[in-house]
């Protein structure tokens, strides 16, 4: 049976903003015209979704909005900020959690069951993979991809692609694979084997590391989803590749 949502007073909803089932929209929370909330999404004090971007050259008047997923989490002063571009949306996914005031810019898309720590700051045209873990304090140069099961360390400074399932921190250094990550998640002792291998194969070729990317994708060698997705990721992209910090300890990746 569909749950009823839950206004409380003082909180904002404006005309054309769309609210899920079982929906919870604290005390001084503002959901602007244009954002989709899922089902069971909650908006603490203060938070505000669907706010106009920050971009000096837009025109308020153009129709754009936010999607939230089911069973996400917006904490206090949280900022959802809308689309720059006409009809488009800025996303964030389901089960995410956003903390005090973490910050997704306009256009950015964020994937499912991300954890976005305290003070976060996410440019515009962000994307952020699955399961992705970032740090409290980190921050996200416009166009940047951080990818699936990557975690990012607190107060670190991306200007560049994080790939998927790796530890990063710092400015774009890259410390080895989140191996935690991904036995939590259940992933298969046999594809992350294959994660090992092809995190040495494009950190430690000599050449383009997206070269060697196209040309291990091509070769057939990994069969795993999960080393193929780390693989693809990395020949796409209009910025840079994080690079590994230390080769002997990145080589190994996060241990238990």
């Amino acid at each position: 049976m569909p749950m009823k949502s839950s206004i409380h007073p003082t909180a904002i909803i404006e005309p054309g903003a769309e609210l899920g089932d079982g929906c919870v929209i604290h005390a001084g929370a503002i959901v602007r015209s244009g954002a989709i909330l899922a089902e069971r999404v909650a908006v603490h004090p203060y938070a505000v979704v669907g706010g106009d971007p920050q971009v000096l050259r837009f025109d308020p008047a153009t129709p754009t909005g936010v999607r939230v997923g089911a069973g996400t989490i917006i904490r206090e002063y949280a900022t959802i900020n809308r689309s720059t571009e006409k009809g488009g949306h800025t996303i964030v996914g389901a089960n995410c959690l956003m903390m005090a005031c973490s910050h997704v810019a306009h256009d950015a898309v964020v994937g499912d069951h991300v954890v976005i720590a305290n003070a976060v700051l996410i440019a515009g045209h962000v994307a952020v993979g699955d399961h992705a873990v970032l740090g409290g304090g980190s921050a996200y140069h416009q166009f940047t991809r951080v990818g699936e099961g990557a975690i990012v360390g607190g107060l670190a400074r991306i200007t560049q692609d994080i790939p998927p399932f790796v530890m990063a921190a710092e400015r774009d250094e890259v410390a080895g694979l989140n191996l935690v990550g991904l036995r939590r998640r259940g992933v298969a002792r046999e594809a992350i084997k294959e994660i090992k291998e092809a995190f040495r194969l494009v950190y430690f070729s000599k050449g383009n590391i997206r070269d060697v990317a196209r040309q291990a994708v091509a070769s057939g060698r990994f069969r795993s989803a999960e080393a193929t997705r780390f693989l693809e990721f990395i020949t796409k992209g209009t910025r840079g590749i994080a690079r590994a910090r230390i080769a002997e300890t990145a080589a190994e990746g996060g241990g238990e």
